[in-house]
């Protein structure tokens, strides 16, 4: 397996619309903003956090049970900043919809600008032909709020490419999280 470049990052997401909406430079600047960069980089993507979230809350005292996941655990939220409250985390998903080959294994990982200040950016790595929205889990570790800025930078996608095609594809076994859209919570 090798790590692919920029060059192959934006021949194939304009080639197999790997990656939509898709900036093919790194974005520093929207208009005369300053932002948590997105978009192409060296040797991999950075990801951008939609408007949407649901922020975990202890409100009804459930217990988290990843086999019967109860959905009042959460309050959704939508705007331009999400304010994770302290040592919670919050649920969130890409803005961009991704088409993963079936040569191709992704490894995501939080951006430095937040893990400096005690974010852990979690998302379990896109398996050939996987497709869909990723679901981002933001978690503060900090006994602080901390802002989430809606539709700038928060993890950065790498690519490896295998050497040959996998024989058993995420889609070959109907993965269960296969093109899914908005954010999703936990599935047996």
């Amino acid at each position: 397996m090798s790590i692919q470049p920029d060059s192959w990052i934006r021949k194939t997401a304009k080639e197999k619309g790997m990656i939509e909406p898709f900036e093919k430079d790194l974005v520093r600047h929207v208009e005369d903003t300053k932002v948590i960069s997105f978009g192409t980089s060296s040797y991999g993507y950075d990801i951008r956090v939609s408007d949407e979230y649901k922020v975990f809350s202890n409100v009804f005292s459930t217990v988290v049970d990843p086999k019967n996941f109860d959905s009042k655990s959460f309050v959704d939220f939508k705007g331009d900043v999400c304010i994770v409250p302290p040592n919670s985390f919050a649920l969130a998903r890409s803005v961009e919809y991704f088409k993963i080959p079936r040569d191709i294994l992704t490894i995501c990982l939080g951006k430095s600008t937040y893990a400096r200040c005690g974010i852990i950016v979690n998302v379990t790595p896109f398996e050939p032909e996987w497709e869909g929205h990723v679901t981002l889990e933001i978690s503060n570790t900090t006994p602080l709020p901390i802002k989430i800025y809606s539709n700038e930078g928060i993890a950065q996608v790498i690519f490896f490419k295998a050497e040959k095609e996998c024989d058993t594809s995420y889609a070959d076994r109907k993965g269960k999280y296969m093109k899914q859209r908005g954010i999703v919570i936990p599935r047996i």
